[in-house]
């Protein structure tokens, strides 16, 4: 069972950037998923798997993985790219494509 360490990506819903600073540690998927033969829902009894700890500074979420003795990957955040727009653009003399309603 290796843990995994990222960070938050932004919400493709919102705007906002809230919560995208946070580190996030996540326990891997150690036992097979099955369904419950009663109620038919998909699950497992690895309950870890359920955790999600919330870290400010990568270094303090590998820490806690080297203090408890659980292995590991951290992966690198991706970062945005940014493309600034601006509305009067659409209405340029020099506009290469018809502007549509």
């Amino acid at each position: 069972m290796t843990a995994r360490i990222y960070r938050q990506p932004k919400s493709a819903g919102q705007s906002g950037l809230h919560g995208i600073h946070d580190w996030i540690f996540e326990y891997g998927q150690s036992a097979q998923r099955r369904p419950d033969p009663l109620m038919g829902w998909t699950g497992s009894r690895d309950t870890s798997a359920q955790i999600r700890l919330r870290f400010e500074s990568c270094e303090s979420a590998e820490a806690y993985a080297r203090r408890h003795a659980i292995p590991y990957e951290v992966e690198a955040p991706v970062e945005r790219i940014r493309k600034p727009k601006i509305y009067a653009d659409n209405f340029a003399v020099n506009r290469l494509e018809n502007w549509t309603h």
